[in-house]
């Protein structure tokens, strides 16, 4: 069975497929920027007491990851398909890089891959 056709049953299970469709670095990226950017926007939407400012938390958050994948991926985001599942990795995939870890993921999936 193909891992897009999978029911995943835990986020540990879903993670080697979610950094396979995130294997572009301009893409990780983008998802960095978008994510760290809709933190802004929530603190600030906070901060002055305006739900409204939320909205820049989203259009940032799923623009530019969306850009990552349709333009420089070339794939549909797994949020289509996995929104919960998605939403967590991607936060993990933001924690991986600020640590330094993400090489050492990508390479892991990797050979998760190959294990199927």
């Amino acid at each position: 069975m193909n891992n897009k056709e999978k029911n995943f049953k835990a986020l540990d299970e879903f993670w080697p497929f979610y950094l396979q469709e995130h294997s572009n670095k301009t893409n990780r990226t983008l998802h960095f920027i978008g994510s760290c950017a809709s933190l802004v926007w929530i603190i600030t939407a906070i901060y002055k007491k305006k739900p409204s400012l939320l909205l820049g938390a989203l259009i940032n958050g799923y623009g530019l990851a969306w850009i990552g994948h349709f333009v420089f991926q070339k794939n549909k985001p797994a949020t289509f398909k996995y929104p919960w599942q998605s939403f967590i990795s991607d936060w993990r995939m933001v924690y991986s890089i600020i640590t330094g870890k993400i090489d050492e993921e990508l390479e892991k999936a990797k050979l998760d891959s190959i294990a199927d």
